[in-house]
């Protein structure tokens, strides 16, 4: 399959601080290699790292280093990465709004682009006109702008207050007439930024299906950069991870995504333990804890509707009288959101000395999107003795499913609240007056 995109080493140095190399002399150099001979910046430096965390000596930032990939025609990518990880620089180096320091970039076909709030609109225009505007500027004709007008006005329902000035636009509504246009540029490559966090439920509901529709039905190429996890794993069947102006990985979005929030983790989702510094005390060590879903597979993150269990490995070091298990779990602050205890009728007698499992499985449709730790217990009743509680040692994403029970298939927006349970409702029914 033909590349719609590719990627060569693409490079981009900022400055900070300054613009110019600091010399008249130099700064025509530079001008006459790069504009007339077009070759390298001579002034070129090799920068820095991006990390925005911490300071450098350096006043040259590396926002992209020498990222290399191809997206296939009809691909939908998902470009995901930490604030300052270089994704939006990479999209406005293929809009052509910047230009890249070394390397090159290959596109076959129109290009629509959706990057920031208001980008192309004039405050002073009306939406009518900052639609012939912004429509020109990504390449679209008069005739071709006027023959389209209605369905970009009616797709961003603001045909009300489509004749008044864009600076009395709020956000939401800018983002929804940019939106509109760009997606009626019928473009054979569609690139869209976080942008769509500004729209409502409703509009992003639109926005989304508008995408879907470009590359199923239409088999355009759509680059996609997001914070939600949901979004892009619900949209996007390839991703790319960057980390500081680098490419950390590429291939099937659950693949990068599930890259991504491992790295996000203060705890892993799977931790083995080793010798005496494993947890435990004299009669029992914890060997491993990790995350499995209902086929066994170790897993890093899951759906809020998923089965997810908990499987511990751990080794009785001694012949010693029976006991059971224990667990807790608590959110990404602390909040301790629930104890369990095994109900299996423990065991009788004597345990010996080994190694055993036991997994503990946490049901769909009950925990909210978020993170989540746990710590885990062996205990004895009769009487009640804990022999050995461990502190939080690993931890779980749980992402949301945008076909969840707990959720309306209208309402793509977040739910709030600490759980998300299914819950059962009557039908309303209208009360009859005696």
């Amino acid at each position: 399959m033909q590349n719609a995109v590719e990627f060569e080493h693409i490079s981009k140095l900022y400055r900070l601080g300054t613009i110019s190399t600091g010399t008249l002399r130099q700064d025509l150099q530079r001008w006459w290699t790069m504009r007339v001979r077009r070759r390298e910046d001579p002034w070129l430096q090799i920068g820095e790292t991006n990390d925005r965390s911490s300071k450098g000596i350096s006043n040259i930032v590396r926002a992209l280093h020498d990222i290399s990939f191809n997206v296939a025609t009809g691909d939908v990518v998902g470009i995901i990465g930490k604030n300052g990880a270089g994704k939006s620089t990479l999209l406005k180096i293929l809009s052509r709004i910047t230009s890249p320091t070394t390397g090159t970039i290959r596109a076959r076909g129109r290009i629509g682009s959706l990057l920031e709030v208001g980008t192309g609109f004039h405050p002073e225009l009306t939406g009518r006109d900052n639609i012939y505007l912004n429509g020109a500027i990504l390449g679209m004709s008069k005739a071709e702008i006027r023959r389209k007008m209605d369905a970009i006005v009616d797709f961003s329902g603001c045909e009300r207050y489509i004749d008044t000035p864009v600076k009395r636009y709020s956000s939401g509504m800018l983002v929804r007439l940019g939106f509109s246009v760009a997606a009626h540029l019928d473009p054979e490559i569609l690139v869209v930024d976080e942008v769509l966090a500004v729209g409502d439920a409703e509009f992003q509901k639109k926005a989304i299906g508008k995408m879907q529709e470009v590359n199923r039905g239409e088999g355009r190429t759509v680059l996609f950069v997001s914070h939600n996890m949901a979004a892009v794993r619900n949209l996007c069947r390839t991703g790319i991870l960057l980390e500081n102006g680098e490419l950390q990985c590429s291939g099937t979005a659950a693949e990068v995504i599930d890259t991504y929030l491992s790295g996000q983790h203060e705890k892993p989702a799977d931790r083995c333990f080793n010798g005496e510094e494993a947890p435990g005390n004299s009669e029992i060590k914890i060997r491993r804890m990790y995350f499995v879903d209902t086929d066994g597979h170790t897993v890093s993150y899951g759906l809020i509707s998923q089965r997810i269990g908990l499987r511990v490995e751990y080794e009785v070091l001694q012949d010693i009288p029976a006991f059971t298990h224990g667990a807790n779990l608590y959110d990404a602050t602390g909040l301790h959101l629930f104890t369990t205890h095994d109900n299996n009728e423990p065991q009788a007698g004597i345990v010996g000395k080994g190694t055993y499992q036991t997994t503990l499985w946490l049901p769909g449709n009950i925990l909210q999107a978020g993170h989540y730790t746990l710590s885990f217990a062996f205990m004895r009743y009769n009487p009640f003795e804990v022999i050995y509680h461990s502190e939080p040692l690993i931890q779980l994403a749980l992402l949301d499913d945008m076909e969840a029970p707990t959720r309306h298939p209208q309402y793509k927006s977040d739910l709030p609240g600490l759980i998300r349970p299914v819950v059962e409702w009557s039908k309303a029914e209208k009360l009859v007056v005696k």
